[in-house]
C-alpha cells in the first residue's frame, strides 16, 4: 500500500487529486494539506508517507520556514511536484539534481498520469515529464535570488526596511543593498513598482 499526502494550495485541485488516488486499490491518502504549518504536523507522524504530492507554491512555503525543508522534514518520503509550466517562478524550482527523490509533472495533467507517476516514484523510479523538461530548457532565467524574492514579498505588505530585516534575520544594511539590486534588476524606481514588475514577469 502506497501512503500518500496531497499538499496543494487550491481546494478544488487538492480534493480532486485525493479522490483520484483514493480510488486506487494500492494507494491510501493519509492527509490533505493546504499550508506549511499543516506540513509540519504531518512530519511528526509515524510512519511517514511514501509519496508527498504537492505544488510548487506549498513547496516554497514549507522551505521558507526557518530551518526547514522538505528533505529534512520527511527524509524517507519521495516528492511528486505539480509544476505550472506557464509560471517561470515554478519552473525555476525544478532541480534535476533531486531526481529520483523528487519527481516533476505538469499541474495540468491527466488523472491516469498522476497515478502512474505516484507508483513510479514510490518504487524509486525517476519521474520528469517531458513537458516540464522542455519548459525548464526554454525558460528565461530569473534574475532575482531567493533572498531578493523573500524581501520583495514583504515589501508588498508595505513593511519598512527595519521590519524586513527583523523578519528575515538580516542587517538593515543588507536589506537596503538587496533592495538596490532589486531596483536595478527590475528597472523600477520604487520598491512597489519592483514588486509589480517581478510579479508580472513570473519571478515571484
Amino acid at each position: 500500500m502506497i501512503l500518500a499526502v496531497v499538499a496543494v494550495a487550491g481546494t478544488l485541485v487538492r480534493s480532486a487529486l485525493a479522490t483520484i488516488l483514493t480510488q486506487e486499490a494500492d494507494m491510501y491518502v493519509v492527509a490533505e494539506l493546504s499550508d506549511a504549518q499543516q506540513m509540519l504536523r504531518v512530519a511528526r507522524r509515524h510512519p511517514p508517507p511514501d509519496v508527498l504530492v504537492l505544488d510548487t507554491e506549498l513547496q516554497e512555503s514549507v522551505e521558507s520556514l526557518e530551518d526547514n525543508d522538505l528533505g529534512y522534514l520527511l527524509p524517507e518520503s519521495r516528492h511528486l511536484v505539480l509544476v505550472d509550466v506557464q509560471k517561470p517562478s515554478a519552473i525555476a524550482r525544478v532541480s534535476s539534481s533531486q531526481i529520483p527523490q523528487v519527481g516533476y509533472i505538469p499541474l495540468e495533467t491527466s488523472p491516469a498520469k498522476v497515478v502512474e507517476a505516484v507508483r513510479l516514484i514510490a518504487r524509486g523510479d525517476p519521474v520528469l515529464d517531458p513537458q516540464v523538461a522542455v519548459a525548464v530548457l526554454t525558460a528565461a532565467e530569473n534574475p532575482l535570488t531567493e533572498r531578493e524574492r523573500k524581501i520583495l514579498a514583504i515589501v508588498a505588505e508595505g513593511a519598512p526596511v527595519k521590519e524586513i530585516a527583523n523578519r528575515l534575520y538580516l542587517a538593515t544594511g543588507t536589506v537596503r543593498n538587496n533592495i538596490s539590486r532589486i531596483l536595478a534588476k527590475t528597472g523600477a524606481s520604487t520598491r512597489l513598482e519592483a514588486y509589480r514588475i517581478a510579479r508580472e514577469a513570473g519571478w515571484l
